[in-house]
């Protein structure tokens, strides 16, 4: 993956850096990695990256993430019975009451690279819509979750849900703070949103 080929210092192959004076007016964009464009996207959108290579690392983000916003004494609101047990060490106060909870920690279908949005559906979140669940979200993703765009995203979720395909699917796009919101947020529900991300591939 070349972004955490750059941020690792590996060396790219030469004929990966094409000026752009050296190629032609019509020759097609040079596309960006999947995860490049994704991670480019989703930082334009407000939202915060952490890049992971193990799971001690993602417990260290989780843990600072916390203390950060003093969440430690906080009540969770959890529907994912596998986050439960992947962070039972952090002996989380979860809760299935939306008013009781300062944030929101959950998985995501897809990350969707077009746009910088994650997709989701009742899997992550029941029944419930964004604008009822708590403002502060940590989503916990793997890289093997990158998709090109919507289409491909839903696809996926048909494939891996084959007997029973969730409800509720939509897409979380906008990452800033309500005092943020602009005449293109207008109408979405912004979210303060930790993306802590594991490399899986």
């Amino acid at each position: 993956m070349s972004l955490f080929r750059k941020i690792f210092g590996l060396k790219d192959k030469p004929e990966d850096h094409i000026k752009s004076e050296e190629r032609g007016k019509y020759m097609p964009e040079i596309k960006l990695p999947i995860d490049e464009q994704f991670t480019i996207n989703f930082k334009a959108n407000g939202g915060k990256f952490l890049y992971c290579v193990n799971m001690q690392e993602i417990n260290t983000s989780l843990l600072n993430i916390m203390k950060e916003n003093n969440w430690e004494d906080s009540k969770v609101l959890i529907y994912d019975e596998r986050l439960k047990d992947m962070f039972k060490d952090f002996n989380l106060n979860s809760t299935q009451t939306v008013s009781e909870s300062a944030y929101f920690l959950s998985t995501c279908e897809y990350l969707i690279s077009d746009d910088g949005s994650l997709l989701i559906s009742s899997n992550q979140i029941a029944e419930k819509k964004l604008k009822e669940l708590p403002s502060n979200f940590i989503i916990y993703a793997t890289t093997s979750q990158f998709v090109q765009n919507i289409g491909e995203g839903l696809r996926g979720i048909k494939d891996k849900n084959k007997d029973k395909i969730p409800t509720n699917i939509t897409t979380i796009k906008h990452f800033k703070t309500a005092e943020d919101k602009d005449f293109l947020t207008y109408g979405s529900s912004s979210k303060n949103l930790y993306l802590l991300l594991l490399e899986d591939l």
